[in-house]
């Protein structure tokens, strides 16, 4: 058993001690999972991977911590804590782009503002909208995609997470990637 999962199980005993103990525990990997994630966006992204794990950490605290069950379920609640962080920093930005918190420019100015926008985050939000429907239908597949994507992990290390061999994780990804290409259209 790893140290996380101890830790883990002291947490769900109800050790006050344990919690402390997790966080520089997980930061390293968490840390390697957001900067995998933010690898992934658009150049010039505002949200840093250190403020990335924090908030996704404060969410996984406060989604009750007694629910994780060992470090994998733990890792991927962080990968899905940060792949709906990035979802909503990408819904919050396309809100501003399209009118909230409104100044004038000159429009000169704003087309230099919004030059290369708007397919990185048409994308994201396309992915997720298209991975919410393929949790709905095939919740272990969308679990692997998130694993991919938002947490940066290989194929090895979802498999691993997820108690799969390679090959049928491999097999899920094909699927799941062809399932998601037709979905996004």
């Amino acid at each position: 058993m790893s140290e996380i999962t101890r830790v883990i199980n002291a947490i769900h005993d109800g050790d006050a001690e344990a919690a402390a103990k997790l966080f520089p525990l997980v930061y390293d990997e968490l840390r390697r999972m957001a900067r995998a994630s933010m690898a992934q966006e658009r150049v010039g992204h505002t949200l840093q991977a250190t403020a990335l794990v924090h908030e996704a950490f404060v969410r996984l605290w406060n989604d009750k911590p007694a629910s994780w069950d060992g470090r994998r379920h733990f890792f991927g609640a962080a990968a899905e804590a940060m792949r709906r962080i990035l979802v909503e920093h990408a819904r919050a930005r396309g809100a501003i782009k399209r009118g909230a918190g409104r100044k004038r420019v000159s429009l000169g100015r704003a087309q230099t503002i919004l030059e290369g926008c708007d397919s990185e985050l048409d994308d994201l939000l396309a992915l997720n909208d298209a991975l919410d429907r393929l949790a709905a239908e095939d919740p272990a597949k969308a679990d692997l995609v998130k694993l991919l994507y938002f947490a940066g992990l290989n194929l090895d290390e979802a498999a691993a997470v997820l108690g799969l061999s390679r090959t049928t994780a491999y097999r899920q990804w094909l699927y799941a990637r062809a399932w998601l290409r037709d979905a996004m259209g």
